[in-house]
C-alpha cells in the first residue's frame, strides 16, 4: 500500500506545469507508470494474420478467439511486477458502420468489455474512398479508416508533455508513428517509449522500432494466455457474453 506521496525525481524536465507527485514506497524505487496506447485495427489484424498456416498458405480460421484479447491483463503481463505500475491503456480504432450487423455487434461488444478493464477508447471513423482495379478498370466504393494512426499520435505526445507516464508501450507495427516517438523521446530523453509488435510483423517495421527505446515482441501465447472469459461484467452490472465466433476451440 502506498505510505505517503514524493515528487517524481524527473518532475524538473521540459513538461509544462508544476512538478507533478507521486506515490512512494517504504524500502523501494519509485515505481515507474506506464500508459499502453494500442492501435486497434493493426492489433486485430495480426491476430488475423495467425489464421493463415505459413507452409501450406492456407488459412485455418482457428484463431479467432484470439481477438477477445483483454488488453489489460496483457499489458499488466508485459511489465515489470515490482519496478513497474499498470498506469491506463488508449485504444484507438473506428466502428465499420457498413459491415454486417454482426461484425459491428462484435466490435461494440469488445469496446464495452475493454471499458469495463479500465481501458480507455478512443474511436475514428472510416472515410469512403473510390478503387479502381488497374487491370480490368473496374471501379467501386471502398472504405479507408481514419484518424487512428493521428489520434494515438496526439495522445502520446499529450500524455507525455502532461508527465502521465514514464513509460509508453505502444501496441502496433504502423512506421507512421515513428516521427511521434522520435519526439517524444527527443524532448522527454528520460522516459521510454518501447513498441509491442507481433512477431509475423517484425521485419515489417524497422523505421518503428529504430524510433523506440526497445522492442517487445508479441507471441500467441500472450495472446492466448490473455484473454477475457466467457463472461464479462460491465460496470453497471449488465453481463457481454463472448461471442460465438471468438469461442476457443476445443
Amino acid at each position: 500500500m502506498p505510505c505517503g506521496v514524493g515528487n517524481h525525481p524527473e518532475g524538473n524536465s521540459r513538461g509544462p506545469g508544476r512538478q507533478r507527485d507521486r506515490f512512494y514506497f517504504v524500502g523501494a524505487k519509485l515505481a515507474n507508470r506506464v500508459i499502453v496506447f494500442v492501435d486497434g485495427f493493426n492489433l486485430y489484424h495480426s491476430i488475423h494474420d495467425l489464421n493463415l498456416d505459413l507452409k501450406t498458405k492456407r488459412f485455418s480460421n482457428t484463431k479467432h478467439h484470439l481477438k477477445w484479447l483483454d488488453i489489460s491483463a496483457l499489458s499488466k503481463a508485459l511489465i515489470h511486477p515490482t519496478q513497474d505500475s499498470f498506469a491506463g491503456a488508449y485504444y484507438f480504432s473506428a466502428y465499420a458502420g457498413w459491415t454486417a450487423q454482426d461484425v459491428q455487434d462484435r466490435h461494440r461488444d469488445y469496446v464495452a468489455a475493454l471499458k469495463s478493464t479500465g481501458v480507455t477508447p478512443v474511436m475514428g471513423t472510416f472515410k469512403k474512398k473510390p478503387r479502381k482495379c488497374p487491370s480490368c478498370k473496374h471501379e467501386w466504393v471502398g472504405h479507408e479508416e481514419k484518424e487512428s494512426d493521428v489520434n494515438l499520435a496526439l495522445y502520446l505526445v499529450k500524455s507525455a508533455y502532461e508527465d502521465a507516464f514514464d513509460k509508453a508501450i505502444i501496441f502496433t507495427a504502423d512506421t507512421d508513428l515513428a516521427p511521434a516517438i522520435l519526439m517524444v523521446r527527443s524532448v522527454f530523453p528520460q522516459k521510454e517509449v518501447r513498441v509491442a509488435i507481433p512477431e509475423r510483423r517484425l521485419n515489417r517495421s524497422r523505421a518503428l522500432e529504430d524510433a523506440a527505446t526497445g522492442r517487445i515482441r508479441i507471441t500467441e501465447q500472450h495472446f492466448a494466455r490473455n484473454l477475457f472469459p466467457a463472461q464479462v461484467t460491465l460496470t453497471d452490472g449488465s453481463v457481454i457474453k463472448r461471442p460465438t465466433k471468438y469461442t476457443p476451440p476445443k
